[in-house]
């Protein structure tokens, strides 16, 4: 197992792809922020994917997991609160600011 502190994840005891094995050059730690980033909903698909319960529970975990390995729980707690009320259907979406809203006439 991975000590969640430390710089590099001991992959020395797995058989490892090509592609895998050359992530053994990046931390653990920098590998989270990678996925983070990589799930994180951009601006562009928000319309989307702002309703899609496994997105955003997706984002909520990874954020988590980064906190995790900084030594943050008071950050890891809420975001995987987030993560399972997106999962059993407890949160659900605001509606856009920018929607639904009729505009009011100048007189």
């Amino acid at each position: 197992m991975t000590n969640l502190n430390s710089t590099t994840p001991d992959l020395s005891n797995h058989n490892l792809s090509p592609r895998t094995a050359s992530l053994s050059e990046y931390s653990t730690l920098e590998l989270a922020q990678a996925l983070s980033e990589r799930l994180a909903i951009s601006e562009r698909d928000w319309h989307r994917l702002k309703s899609d319960r496994n997105a955003r529970a997706g984002e909520h975990l990874a954020a988590a997991l980064v906190f995790l390995l900084k030594n943050q729980p008071k950050e890891v707690i809420p975001r995987l609160n987030q993560a399972v009320g997106w999962l059993e259907r407890l949160i659900s979406a605001p509606p856009c600011p920018t929607h639904g809203t009729t505009k009011k006439n100048k007189s």
